[in-house]
């Protein structure tokens, strides 16, 4: 049965019923339990309610029983390269230089069809699998029979901001929710002083589209994600005041205040979900000083831990042109960042890798030359991720979190301006590790340039790997719905299946 559910302005309700007002935690809550909802909703929504804890229905929600509790996203912001990273072609090693010929019409983004273009980076096998694997990502070999590769993703856009919203929401336009956002209103918190959906994006900025790729759209505000800035100063922006006669003394009372005050106002509304989603944002950000902080404070992490996740040299400053030393310490550190807030209950991090568009680039878009631009972004995700991927083994965590690599699209077989690659949406790249993902394994082939699908009939889209990994968390894709606009919405739209080669 689909689980059909209305984001109104007062509450969220199957779209049979018609509920206006509901006066109190009770009610929301023996509502929930009696609607097709069950603990999907009850879990998101009554968070943190002392009356929930015993409650069978949040425990009794989920479609069918987890492998996974969390997710790790990792994404790379430009279209990062699946030719010259994982994806190895002998056939393009053989025919370097010559006239590209695809056998059909292509469409370009730019002028990116020129002769065929090898590789400038090496590769070799790793692991008991055997996984050709570039130079550039070697530190992923410590690790590699863990990982799950998908080499016949496809997008439906050459554009970045339209392919990002995709792949970060399920959906080529604005006003839908990220796929943390999702995770978080299915599965509820597990840390009522953390978010449910946490940011780290790139250190010099967003990538395009900004927080809409994280925003928690027509479902619940709380669901959003918090975007923290590991490397700042101030991570989170207007987490402490700035006034220094503000003392923590009267800090308190302020909070104290405000919150007297909001549920005056509440009491005056009730049944208005977004107030109750206002004033539970104010609440965590209050918690939030004290428990982010610990979470983003990195400095009695033991020697080897930092060494692993290549933190055990950190510098003040680097040079201005992109380098592999600033990659790895930036990027590692929000690994690290990702691992500590997982164990504190954060159920959804996503890691960003490069910012928006710029020259010289600080990102994976990959026109001008591939071997300026790509060694050191890879090598510093590369690092970061093997070091994750080993903590999280080490500490029993990653058989219960998934980790999600992906990019919005790939690049082309073909040279551009001699030294670069065009875009590529016809067909890339994806990976998954932990979480009941079958290590050492490879679901699906791009043909001999790497340019499309070897089995153009049988691709695995995003939504293919969105219901993948809601099966591993316990969710039926089909079922976790929203009525918005009186249509039944879901992060994988009218699409997706559980890819059944990828689970172990």
């Amino acid at each position: 049965m689909v689980c059909k559910t209305y984001a109104g302005p007062y509450s969220i309700f199957p779209s049979s019923l018609i509920l206006t007002k509901m006066n109190s935690i009770e009610s929301r809550r023996d509502f929930l339990k009696q609607s097709s909802f069950g603990g999907l909703a009850l879990s998101s929504m009554l968070a943190g309610d002392p009356l929930s804890a015993s409650d069978p229905a949040v425990t009794q929600g989920l479609h069918h029983p987890p492998r996974a509790k969390r997710v790790i996203q990792l994404f790379m912001a430009g279209a990062a390269s699946h030719l010259d990273m994982f994806d190895y072609k002998p056939e393009l090693a053989k025919r370097h230089g010559e006239k590209s010929d695809f056998g059909e019409h292509v469409e370009a983004f730019q002028n990116g069809l020129g002769p065929w273009m090898k590789s400038p980076f090496a590769f070799k096998r790793y692991g008991r699998s055997g996984k050709l694997m570039s130079d550039i990502v070697a530190p992923l070999g410590k690790v590699v029979d863990d990982m799950a590769f998908v080499h016949n993703m496809i997008g439906k856009t050459g554009v970045h901001s339209q392919a990002t919203y995709l792949q970060a929401t399920g959906f080529q336009l604005p006003g839908f929710p990220g796929a943390g956002s999702w995770v978080s209103y299915g599965l509820g918190s597990e840390n009522e002083d953390l978010p449910t959906f946490v940011v780290l994006p790139d250190h010099r900025g967003f990538a395009s589209n900004g927080p809409k790729n994280w925003g928690s759209a027509f479902l619940p505000t709380h669901t959003q994600g918090t975007t923290i800035f590991p490397q700042r100063e101030n991570p989170i922006e207007d987490l402490h005041p700035h006034a220094e006669y503000v003392t923590e003394a009267s800090h308190r009372e302020g909070i104290d205040l405000i919150n007297r005050l909001n549920q005056l106002h509440r009491k005056s509304r009730p049944g208005d979900s977004r107030l109750d989603s206002r004033i539970r944002s104010y609440e965590l950000a209050a918690r939030l000083q004290l428990s982010a902080t610990r979470a983003l404070d990195i400095s009695k992490e033991p020697q080897h831990i930092l060494k692993m996740y290549g933190l055990d040299n950190p510098k003040t400053q680097y040079p201005k042109s992109i380098n592999p030393e600033e990659e790895t310490e930036y990027f590692g550190r929000k690994c690290l960042i990702a691992r500590r807030l997982i164990e504190r209950g954060v159920r959804f991090v996503q890691i960003w890798s490069g910012n928006d568009n710029s020259f010289p680039r600080r990102n994976w878009d990959s026109h001008e030359d591939m071997s300026r631009d790509h060694p050191s972004l890879s090598l510093g995700m590369a690092r970061g991720t093997a070091g994750l991927i080993q903590d999280l083994k080490q500490r029993g965590l990653l058989e219960d979190t998934i980790i999600h690599w992906t990019t919005e699209f790939g690049r082309m077989p073909s040279s551009q301006a001699g030294k670069g690659r065009d875009h590529n949406p016809f067909v890339f790249t994806n990976w998954l590790a932990g979480g009941g993902i079958r290590g050492g394994v490879t679901h699906g082939e791009s043909d001999q340039w790497g340019y499309k699908p070897l089995d153009r009939n049988h691709p695995t889209e995003v939504y293919d790997v969105y219901a993948t990994m809601l099966h591993l968390l316990g969710i039926d894709h089909e079922r976790m719905t929203v009525r918005h606009n009186s249509i039944d919405r879901r992060l994988t739209d009218v699409h997706g299946h559980v890819v059944g080669e990828l689970i172990a």
